[in-house]
């Protein structure tokens, strides 16, 4: 199944697959538009549909049977597509409020929130994605939705709900005209104590992403 044939009308639009691809497709054109940068003011509410929008398709996957592939094992795909450019644009595109904390497992006692990047978050769920993509386009449909059913359960689901977090969490503290404080310089390559983790925003987020958003920064 070639690009020109993903959306072909001979398609049944109801069928569970195609549904799911669309999403999957919507979401990866789409993150990738925002990455190029050409609204950067509009950038992180963007981001916050899609992704929303993208949870969708994980969550019917994840209350879906089990799917099986038509073959035991998985065709080589070859060499997955490079995400560096995608990923620095998107650090580019979220400074200084790329860096968040969260929780690996919400079910593991006692374990201390962790540093991480809504951009790593954002370009592990596209490979993730486009690895599934491949498939379909191969027309290998259950091959595609078994690999993004697995990988739901395994990574891109639990990282594109963690990104998720984050990124409602700027919308609602400009919403709210709550200013972060100021994260003082801390990065994914350093240790978090037990205080909580705040975004390097302040005044520059309200500034860049209040105004869009129809929020006065506070003075």
């Amino acid at each position: 199944m070639s690009d020109a044939t993903l959306h072909a009308t001979h398609q049944n639009p109801d069928d569970f697959a195609v549904q799911i691809a669309d999403q999957i497709e919507s979401f990866l054109v789409a993150v990738t538009e925002v990455a190029k940068g050409d609204e950067p003011d509009s950038a992180v509410p963007f981001l916050l549909l899609e992704v929303s929008q993208l949870l969708l398709a994980g969550g019917r996957l994840g209350a879906h049977e089990d799917i099986v592939p038509d073959e035991r094992y998985e065709p080589d795909m070859g060499p997955e597509a490079d995400v560096d450019e995608l990923r620095e644009n998107l650090a580019r595109l979220l400074d200084p409020i790329d860096v968040y904390s969260e929780v690996f497992d919400p079910y593991e006692p006692r374990k201390a929130p962790v540093p991480a990047r809504i951009s790593d978050d954002l370009t592990d769920v596209i490979t993730d994605l486009r690895h599934g993509m491949a498939h379909y386009r191969a027309g290998r449909t259950s091959e595609a939705l078994w690999w993004w059913q697995f990988s739901y359960f395994s990574n891109w689901g639990s990282t594109a709900s963690a990104s998720l977090r984050a990124l409602q969490s700027v919308v609602a503290h400009v919403r709210l005209n709550q200013p972060l404080a100021e994260l003082d310089g801390l990065d994914t390559d350093q240790g978090i104590g037990d205080d909580t983790l705040e975004f390097e925003a302040g005044r520059v987020m309200a500034e860049e992403i209040g105004t869009p958003l129809g929020v006065r920064p506070v003075t």
